[in-house]
């Protein structure tokens, strides 16, 4: 039995290090502890050359494992049970390894495990991450079957290995007929809840603004909107108990009514998963490109949770009328407030109704006086308030953020008697010149009204305009006094620095539309602009099995030529162009004879040039047959057979 090199074992173990290490952060603390333990065990046991432990350890280590993992997970099945699973076991499997079949089992093993790696992370890091991975296990597989070859030349083959796996590669994702749904992971959990939440309370915004992830992307068809109008629908709060705004239930039978007073304004969204229902479009939408639901308050809901990014066409009327004959029950809906809370903020609305008794719109310009001149203050960092959180906020703190601003608008309305509803989504967007498109993130969530007024219908009112006209203008950075508490990069952080994060967030752009986003109306489009007409995926596996015969028919001919293509001497090739020249003057080689038979037959025949042909002969034998060959002797010989004339 072969025993094993220890570059070769501290290789295996470099391969379940790197393949495991992403994994950290998705499993629990002593699993992570455990394979560290093992690995330097082996790390050990390899330095001192020590004998490996007993199988009826390595089998107690194993059992303990699996219970470990059974009570952690409280199942044996699943997607990251698996995971788990298979990492402790490969990490196990070190401390078995005695034979060649052993360590090629392990590196099959790392080859598996690095594809577990982007059911968490799809991103172009991760993959540049498990491309270096993966140069290193071909190394460590090289190494298996090379003998004495060094780490630089392993390196290069395994490099070389993986540059000719490139192009079949290209062959099967372009033409491998797509399938529905993520490549990696499971619909039902792919992400973590991130993003907007069907309630809203004190706190919830401003704790989101404090998150620079990405929402969406989105590019226009033709003009973009001025700033003030990008108010981006998202879920509709109508329910209030005192501190928190919840969507609550709409009725099935309702449906909407939008009458549009302006040209549509047409754009494509690029959504993130956020493991909600939600879409977002333009206040206020008109038609998506996919399937979806229009509740009767204009929001758009996905038939499932986005757990996949998700591209779509949408049209939005920025002008228009709103179910201008709204149902009595959604009115009602509108009007109800918690009884016995608020009593000073139910005095105040009593009071503009005293002085407006048929004025609805007037109390509206009443409450955004009474922000405008109140000495309000926006603010990231506003103080906690008590059971009475309106009355609190109007008369004694007055700082606040969006949520205060746009639910105390929508209670002091309804305190007098007029319907009003909070509205949740995103304002504004972050222009990319390079890639051409606008960006959303979560620090531009926003909450927003919504009045309804008989002759007009929902017409939008925010609060946060009058109270913070930057924030809808420039920005959240332009709004807060302190931006310290903001993101890195939502700090105007300077001109270079935006750029390469544009040059990136454009380059990652690219990636989620033609790798991550390869998907069947994707590959149907793209091979259609290829010329490839009336597409099935019939037709797609016939293209994508050719290209394959055709490239390893290609790889095959070119193993061929190397094969029967022998590299010439330097030395002989001199020789035969001498002897060529010779022969164009009417003196040929025959094919029996050596250099000095040709030599001093050419001297008996022409005896003016005997003595330099035989020269020339004399040289060649030297260089090719003696072993004395070295660079200036071989310039010297190809000088002389250059300056040779008849």
């Amino acid at each position: 039995m072969m025993k094993l090199s220890a570059p070769l074992i501290y290789g295996l173990i470099a391969c379940i290090l790197l393949v495991s290490a992403p994994h950290t952060e998705h499993l629990p603390l002593w699993v992570s502890a455990e394979c560290a333990a093992l690995l330097a065990w082996r790390a050990y046991l390899t330095y001192r050359d020590a004998p490996l432990p007993p199988r009826w350890l390595l089998l107690g280590i194993t059992v303990a494992s699996a219970l470990a993992i059974a009570l952690s997970f409280r199942s044996l099945f699943g997607r990251e049970v698996g995971v788990t699973l298979l990492i402790l076991l490969s990490t196990a499997k070190l401390l078995e390894l005695r034979t060649a079949r052993d360590a090629t089992v392990l590196v099959y093993l790392s080859c598996f495990i690095i594809i577990t790696n982007f059911f968490y992370s799809q991103s172009i890091p991760t993959a540049l991450f498990m491309l270096a991975t993966l140069l290193v296990i071909m190394a460590t597989w090289v190494h298996l079957y090379s003998g004495n070859l060094g780490p630089r030349p392993r390196l290069r083959i395994g490099g070389v290995l993986l540059l000719q796996a490139i192009p079949l590669s290209l062959i099967l994702f372009v033409l491998f007929p797509r399938v529905q749904g993520p490549l990696w992971g499971l619909p039902q959990d792919a992400y973590a809840s991130s993003g907007l939440s069907d309630s809203m309370s004190p706190g919830s915004m401003s704790k989101l603004s404090l998150n620079d992830a990405v929402a969406f992307r989105v590019t226009f068809d033709g003009p973009v909107p001025p700033r003030d109008q990008l108010y981006w629908r998202g879920p509709v709060l109508w329910d209030f108990d005192g501190t928190t705004w919840q969507r609550g239930r709409n009725a099935t039978t309702l449906k909407s009514g939008l009458e549009n007073t302006a040209q549509p304004v047409n754009y494509t969204v690029t959504l993130e998963p956020h493991n909600k229902r939600w879409l977002f479009a333009l206040d206020m939408p008109d038609t998506l490109s996919i399937p979806h639901e229009l509740t009767p308050d204009f929001q758009l809901l996905s038939r499932a949770p986005v757990n996949t990014r998700l591209r779509y066409r949408a049209a939005s009327f920025l002008g228009y009328r709103a179910n201008l004959a709204e149902p009595p029950q959604q009115i009602r809906r509108a009007l109800a407030l918690p009884r016995g809370l608020n009593p000073q903020a139910h005095q105040l609305a009593e009071d503009w109704r005293a002085r407006h008794p048929d004025d609805d719109a007037a109390i509206v310009r009443e409450v955004l006086r009474h922000f405008s001149q109140g000495g309000f203050e926006y603010t990231l960092e506003p103080p906690l308030l008590g059971v009475n959180s309106v009355d609190e906020f109007l008369f004694r703190t007055k700082q606040g953020f969006c949520e205060h601003y746009a639910g105390s608008f929508v209670f002091l309305l309804r305190a007098a008697g007029i319907p009003a509803r909070v509205v949740t989504g995103y304002q504004g967007s972050e222009y990319n010149a390079l890639g051409g498109y606008y960006i959303l993130r979560q620090s531009d969530a926003h909450a927003w009204a919504e009045v309804w007024l008989p002759e007009r219908g929902w017409v939008r009112h925010d609060p946060t305009a009058v109270i913070a006209p930057a924030r809808i203008e420039f920005g959240l950075s332009a709004a807060v006094a302190d931006p310290a508490a903001l993101p890195f990069m939502a700090r105007n952080p300077p001109q270079w620095l935006r750029e390469l994060r544009f040059n990136w967030d454009a380059l990652a752009n690219q990636w989620n539309q033609w790798v991550l986003g390869y998907n069947p109306e994707t590959q149907f489009a793209f091979l259609t602009r290829l010329g490839m007409e009336d597409i099935t995926w019939q037709k797609m596996a016939l293209n994508m099995l050719a290209g394959i015969f055709l490239l390893v028919g290609l790889f095959t001919l070119i193993l061929l030529r190397r094969l029967v293509v022998r590299q010439r001497d330097p030395v002989q090739a001199v020789w035969l162009k001498f002897c060529r020249k010779l022969k164009k003057a009417g003196l040929p080689r025959a094919p029996h004879e050596g250099p000095l038979d040709y030599a001093a037959r050419i001297a008996a025949a022409r005896p003016k040039i005997g003595d330099d042909v035989q020269g020339i002969a004399a040289r060649y034998i030297a260089l090719r047959y003696t072993g004395h060959s070295n660079t200036a002797s071989l310039q010297a010989f190809k000088r002389a057979a250059s300056a040779f004339k008849l």
